[in-house]
C-alpha cells in the first residue's frame, strides 16, 4: 500500500463487527485524510455455532483476522478487545484504543421486563459463563440457556418466544443501533462486566510504523490503561475470555479503581477485590489483582 493509500481493514463479517470496523475507519479517515476500505474475514467462531469454550474459547474470533494481517492482505484489524487473547503475539502491535463504549451488561426481555419481574423459572440467553454465574446469583431460580449468533438473532429468539430475556453487552447495541431493545441495565454490583468489554482494539503490523503513527492519532489514554488493568487481571489469572471472571476499571485524577471478580459456575460463591493505584501502573495493578484473588481462593472456584 502505497503511503497515501486506503487503509484496508479486516474484520468479522458479522453487523457488530463490520459497525466497530468502519467507526475505527471514519475515525482514521478523519485524523490522517486517507480512506478505508473494509476486508471481510471468516473466523472459527463465525463458522462452527458451537459454544465458544468447546470450539477454543479465547481467540475463535480473532485468530483468523489476525492472520490476514500478518500476511499482508489487511493493514489493520479491528477487534473487540474482549475477544483477544491474553498472549501477546509478536508479529502485531495494539495501535489504538479509541474511546470506549459503556462496559454494562443489559437485558433485554418480553414485556419490557427487568431480572426481577421475569417469570419464574425464566429462561434467559447467554453464551457466556461469566453472565450465567452472575444471572444464577441475582436470581436462583432462573435457567440461563445457551445461545450465540449476532444481536439480531439472540433479540429474535425473545419475540419469537424461545426465551424470556438474553444478557448483551449495551456497547454492541449502541454501535448497531438498537439501544431501544434495553429493559435493564445492569449496575456493576450486580453484575461485572468482562475484562474490556465495550473497548476496541486496533492492531498493525508490528513492524509498520506508519500505521502505528496513525493509530496514535485515534488512541484514548484512559480506556487503554482501564482495558489493560482488566486484561492483566484475566492474564493473571491464566483464564480465557469465557471464564467466570468479570473486571471493570475506572480512571479520574489519574488514579485507577478496579473492581475484579470470580465467581463459580452456579453462582453461590464469589470473590471480589478492589485496588486503586496510579493509571499508568495499569497493567501492574491488574496483576496484583490476580495474586490477590489467587491467595482468597479463584483457583477453586475458576475449577469446572
Amino acid at each position: 500500500m502505497s503511503a497515501l493509500g486506503a487503509f484496508r481493514i479486516g474484520t468479522r463479517g458479522s453487523a457488530l463487527a463490520v459497525a466497530q470496523a468502519r467507526l475505527v475507519g471514519e475515525a482514521l479517515a478523519a485524523a490522517t485524510g486517507r480512506g478505508f476500505e473494509l476486508v471481510r474475514i471468516r473466523t472459527t467462531g463465525d463458522v462452527d455455532r458451537a459454544p465458544l469454550a468447546r470450539i477454543g474459547g479465547t481467540g475463535v474470533f480473532v485468530t483468523a483476522v489476525r492472520e490476514a494481517l500478518v500476511d499482508g492482505r489487511v493493514d489493520i484489524a479491528v477487534h473487540s478487545f474482549k475477544d483477544l487473547p491474553t498472549a501477546e503475539d509478536a508479529r502485531v502491535a495494539l495501535a489504538a484504543v479509541p474511546v470506549r463504549q459503556d462496559p454494562a451488561d443489559v437485558l433485554c426481555a418480553a414485556g419490557n421486563l427487568g431480572l426481577l419481574t421475569l417469570p419464574t423459572a425464566a429462561r434467559i440467553g447467554t453464551g457466556s459463563p461469566r453472565r450465567a454465574a452472575q444471572l444464577r446469583r441475582l436470581r436462583p431460580d432462573v435457567e440461563p440457556v445457551a445461545i450465540r449468533g449476532n444481536a439480531d438473532t439472540r433479540l429474535a429468539a425473545v419475540a419469537d418466544g424461545k426465551v424470556d430475556a438474553v444478557v448483551l453487552a449495551r456497547a454492541g447495541l449502541a454501535r448497531l443501533g438498537r439501544l431501544d431493545a434495553i429493559t435493564q441495565v445492569f449496575d456493576p454490583t450486580q453484575m461485572l462486566p468482562a475484562p474490556a468489554q465495550g473497548a476496541l482494539a486496533v492492531e498493525c503490523r508490528a513492524d509498520d510504523a506508519a500505521t502505528i503513527a496513525a493509530g496514535a492519532a485515534i488512541d484514548d489514554a484512559t480506556s487503554r490503561q482501564a482495558a489493560v488493568a482488566e486484561r492483566a487481571v484475566l492474564a493473571g489469572l491464566q483464564a480465557g475470555c469465557s471464564a467466570p471472571i468479570g473486571a471493570l476499571a475506572t480512571i479520574a485524577g489519574g488514579t485507577l479503581t478496579l473492581r475484579a471478580r470470580v465467581i463459580s459456575d452456579d453462582g453461590r460463591d464469589l470473590l471480589d477485590h478492589e485496588s486503586h493505584g496510579p493509571a499508568t501502573d495499569a497493567e501492574r495493578i491488574g496483576r496484583a489483582a490476580a495474586e490477590a484473588l489467587f491467595a482468597a481462593g479463584a483457583a477453586e472456584l475458576m475449577r469446572p
